[in-house]
């Protein structure tokens, strides 16, 4: 397995640590980041998922979410393994957190076992045949966390850009400014999650609010961008909660701003029960007082 060395970190004594998202992870010997995939081997930072992809599959651009990007065509997704974020509701848990299926001590072996190689230059050739076949308009990072996968992912979308095809993000958002503004030049749509307004909400999900808010707001000055709130009850789906995200859109993203509210399902560790869908209801009655375009999903 290709071993690739990572970008953004430092060396620390006795430890390196990593600068591509706000954890800053400091890194033993031998040891892997928050994210499971970003390894400490002889002093070097390597990105053990560099060419190695856990998913792909062709989807409606509808799908990313994205209703108001080239809608009505297709995009070739691509995800990896691993997240920087902890969510114990997560949707796609299998492969953000393969640390839950499997013990970490091998983390070479996880990812060679839950991947298949595949080089930049094969994914841009499969681009370009959907785009011939399936109206496909590019490639989208996704499933799990794609700033994590961020060697393969800038390779890939300079590539892609290169051969005239369109780059999407659907991201936590979860990532610091510097590498973040290194690659938007290439990215050229995001759908990024904000999980809630409330920053105790995301230190329960070991993370925090600040840098998602900043990411959203410096994407949304050079690329397309449309956010995603997944409505999870007792978490996030307080009225007054709610309206503070919804205010918080318009006024730094602007009212253009698509917002899509999706259901969610108990899954992974948690037993909430599911979203009512009179509560995405009325999120969404509220959403429509400050933003224009409002969508629901997962019903």
């Amino acid at each position: 397995m290709e071993h690739k060395e990572a970008d953004f970190y430092k060396e620390l004594k006795g430890r390196i640590q990593c600068e591509l998202c706000p954890h800053n992870c400091k890194i033993a010997e031998g040891k892997v980041g928050i994210c499971s995939i970003r390894k400490n081997i002889q002093g070097k930072l390597v990105a053990l998922t560099y060419s190695r992809v856990s998913s792909s599959h062709l989807d409606p651009i509808e799908k990313k979410p994205l209703y108001y990007f080239h809608p009505g065509t297709t995009i070739f997704s691509i995800g990896g393994l691993g997240c920087n974020l902890g969510c114990y509701f997560c949707q796609n848990w299998e492969i953000s957190q393969p640390k839950e299926l499997f013990p970490l001590k091998d983390p070479e072996g996880i990812v060679e076992a839950m991947t298949e190689a595949m080089t930049p230059e094969q994914v841009v050739e499969a681009a370009k045949k959907y785009r011939v076949s399936h109206n496909s308009i590019g490639i989208a990072y996704t499933y799990n966390e794609p700033f994590i996968w961020y060697e393969y992912v800038l390779e890939v979308s300079k590539l892609i850009k290169e051969n005239g095809l369109k780059n999407v993000l659907v991201t936590n958002g979860y990532v610091n400014e510097e590498p973040l503004k290194k690659l938007l030049p290439f990215i050229d749509a995001l759908n990024i999650d904000i999980k809630s307004i409330k920053d105790k909400t995301y230190r329960k999900l070991k993370g925090s609010l600040d840098p998602v808010l900043e990411t959203a707001k410096i994407s949304k000055e050079t690329c397309h961008v449309e956010i995603t709130t997944l409505i999870v009850p007792t978490v996030n789906d307080r009225d007054d909660e709610l309206v503070e995200l919804f205010e918080w859109i318009a006024d730094n993203l602007g009212k253009d701003t698509p917002l899509h509210l999706s259901r969610y399902f108990p899954v992974f560790k948690s037993d909430i029960p599911p979203t009512p869908v009179k509560t995405l209801q009325k999120a969404k009655k509220l959403a429509l007082e400050r933003l224009d375009r409002v969508s629901l999903g997962n019903i």
